[in-house]
């Protein structure tokens, strides 16, 4: 009961980062441009920590089941392979500030915004699966998954807000709908439990390095191509720092594993 609990919680904690848009109304684009880089800077930290220091040993371990480290490391390449998949198919990119900065010639369609959050919606759908698979397997896995998740969704909900508001939608239709595509999440962890109540052990050992894949494609396919658009050595500096705290911060989290 504890686990069910703690899961629903982190994942309506999660959906709820979908508001982070409305922060962002009355600031100009250097300004948003600049949070938004700070943001995804922890981001590629966090999901590459949680990736490599919680989930790929756990996925390695001795009791991760009867798999073999052949079936294993396919399992985290099918999460790569599946994330670039749905991405592709939905034209959904994760591309934050080139969607928001850049596009804004062609986000005036009413069905970008549909592509957009059925795009993100899916995506919000999969993070729910993260989280409940992660809590399944610990308290500590996940809360290190939900922390991860965290940072990747601001960036990504500050682009989507950007791209609703710029396709003509009202601010209270943008947030209305923005936080219906963020409820998928919950909805994912639900399906999450459920499934891990009646196989526990299949469904984490099978989600678990999935998980990791898709981690590691969104920070290394998405996210790091954002903050190779500043080329200046401060950039660089304040980037490094802002990633290697979020690695830090997910190898502080096997404290309290």
């Amino acid at each position: 009961m504890t686990t069910i609990v703690l899961a629903l919680a982190s994942v309506v904690v999660v959906s709820l980062v979908s508001l982070v848009g409305l922060a962002t109304i009355s600031m100009d684009e250097a300004r948003l441009r600049r949070l938004a880089a700070v943001f995804i800077s922890f981001a590629v930290g966090a999901l590459l920590g949680d990736a490599f220091i919680h989930l790929i040993p756990q996925t390695f371990a001795p009791q991760a089941g009867s798999r073999t480290a052949l079936q294993s490391s396919l399992l985290v390449l099918a999460g790569i392979m599946g994330f670039f998949i749905i991405e592709k198919l939905l034209l959904h990119r994760h591309g934050v500030l080139h969607e928001q900065f850049h596009g804004l010639g062609q986000i005036d369609r009413p069905e970008l915004a549909t592509i957009n959050l059925l795009g993100d919606g899916i995506h919000n759908f999969i993070d729910g699966l993260m989280i409940g698979a992660s809590y399944l397997v610990s308290p500590g896995i996940g809360l290190s998954t939900t922390i991860a998740v965290l940072f990747h969704e601001i960036p990504q909900e500050l682009g989507d807000f950007g791209i609703l508001i710029h396709s003509g939608l009202t601010i209270r239709t943008a947030v209305l709908l923005n936080l219906a595509s963020a409820s998928l999440a919950i909805l994912g962890t639900g399906i999450s439990l459920l499934a891990g109540a009646v196989a526990l052990d299949g469904v984490t050992s099978a989600l678990i390095p999935i998980t990791a894949g898709g981690f590691v494609y969104l920070a290394a396919a998405d996210l790091i191509p954002e903050l190779q658009h500043d080329h200046s050595v401060r950039a660089l500096t304040i980037q490094t720092v802002l990633i290697s705290t979020g690695v830090a911060i997910m190898g502080l989290l096997t404290l309290v594993e």
